[in-house]
């Protein structure tokens, strides 16, 4: 008899976000998974028990990577891209791109990925830098996207 046996999830300690084919960088934390659906109640007349819930339009928060500073330049590439001159010379319109997060096992296979949809940086954020200080240095990116699929 075979014995049963489950597969234990992976390792949530290594992520790798890319855009469009690019990978922009592998990422320590990665935050804003999520998915809210806005639902209307309707209390129908004459009916007490319960009112309708009708389900509404699909909220996305915006996924934020955290991760220790490399000597990559691809994710500084593509926010040039959809800011200062890199949009004025794109007559001021950003075109959001085609997003992925993989969640990577130990040996850096990929387990687990999500695409998303209309993705445009919106914020990035620096290390504080201090002589005194003895931690990692880290960049916080944050990403607006349209929407994800698991695949």
């Amino acid at each position: 008899m075979a014995e049963a046996r489950t597969t234990d999830p992976p390792f949530g300690a290594r992520f790798v976000f890319s855009v469009d084919g690019v990978e922009i960088g592998a990422f320590t934390e990665v935050s804003g998974l999520a998915v809210t659906i806005d639902v209307e109640e309707v209390a129908e007349g004459g009916q007490n028990q319960y009112t309708h819930k009708l389900l509404g339009r699909m909220k996305w928060p915006n996924l934020v990577l955290k991760r220790g500073i490399t000597d990559s330049d691809a994710l500084f590439q593509w926010l040039s891209r959809c800011s200062g001159d890199g949009l004025a010379g794109a007559g001021n319109k950003v075109v959001g791109k085609n997003g992925q997060v993989k969640v990577l096992d130990p040996k850096g296979r990929p387990t687990r990925s999500w695409s998303f949809s209309d993705a445009k940086p919106v914020r990035w954020t620096g290390p504080h830098l201090a002589a005194s200080a003895n931690e990692l240095v880290t960049e916080e990116l944050e990403v607006a996207h349209s929407g994800f699929r698991a695949i």
